[in-house]
C-alpha cells in the first residue's frame, strides 16, 4: 500500500497484471478533469498509468522498491504542477518527463552517496560472476537469457539505458522519448543504437 495525495493506493500492478476496462476515459480527459480540481479523475489516471510508469523507473533504477518510491513522488510533482498542463494535450509524456526527472534526481543521489562511503571505508571486492548471475563455469540455461539481459541493460549508461527502454520497451515514439528525457531526437537515436550494439556485445552476439 502507498499512500499518493493522503490517499491509500494498492502497490501499482506489473504490466502484465493490468487489465483497463473499455469504458475509462481517455487519458487527456481525465487529466483535464483533475487539473480543474476534479479530484476523482485522479484515480483513472493513476490505474492507467502507473503500471507503464513503474515499469519504466524500474528498468531506470534497477530496483522496485525504488521505483515504487519514485512513482509516489513522480505523482505528488503531478499534482503540484497540474495548474500547468495544457489542456487537451496527451498527459503520458507530460507525466514520463516527471518521473524520469524524479529518477535522475534518485541516481544523482545514489551516486553521491556512493562517493561519500567510499572516503570513509575501504571498497569490498566485486562477487566473481556471470551476467546471468552463475559462478564462473557453470552451466548457464540454454533457454532463457533474461538475467542476462537485464543484468547488461543495468550496465549501459543513464542515458543509453533511458533512450532503449523508453523507444524499445515503453513503446514511446523517439520524438516522445527526446521530451521525456530532456534532449534531441537526434540523441535519443544515438543512444539507443549504441546501447543495442553494446548490449549485443556484452549478450556475446555479433555486432551487426
Amino acid at each position: 500500500m502507498v499512500e499518493v495525495l493522503g490517499i491509500g493506493y494498492a502497490r501499482a500492478p506489473r504490466m502484465a497484471e493490468s487489465t483497463l476496462p473499455s469504458t475509462e476515459p481517455p487519458l487527456a480527459d481525465l487529466m483535464r478533469r483533475y487539473a480543474r480540481g476534479e479530484r476523482a479523475a485522479f484515480d483513472g489516471l493513476y490505474r492507467m498509468l502507473a503500471p507503464r510508469l513503474l515499469g519504466y523507473l524500474t528498468g531506470l533504477l534497477g530496483d522496485r522498491a525504488a521505483a515504487e518510491d519514485a512513482l509516489q513522488l513522480t505523482f505528488i510533482r503531478v499534482h503540484e504542477a497540474r495548474a500547468s498542463y495544457v489542456l487537451g494535450a496527451d498527459p503520458a509524456p507530460w507525466i514520463f518527463t516527471i518521473g524520469h526527472r524524479v529518477a535522475l534526481d534518485e541516481m544523482r543521489r545514489k551516486k553521491r552517496a556512493r562517493v561519500r562511503l567510499a572516503d570513509v571505508e575501504e571498497r569490498l571486492p566485486e562477487p566473481v560472476a556471470e551476467l546471468d548471475g552463475t559462478a564462473p563455469g557453470a552451466t548457464r540455461p540454454v533457454d532463457d537469457r533474461l538475467p542476462a539481459t537485464l543484468a547488461a541493460v543495468a550496465r549501459l549508461p543513464d542515458n543509453q539505458r533511458a533512450a532503449l527502454l523508453l523507444t524499445k520497451v515503453d513503446g514511446h515514439s523517439v520524438a516522445e522519448a527526446a521530451a521525456i528525457s530532456g534532449t534531441t531526437v537526434g540523441a535519443v537515436k544515438l543512444r539507443a543504437h549504441r546501447a543495442y550494439v553494446t548490449l549485443r556485445k556484452l549478450l556475446g552476439k555479433e555486432t551487426a
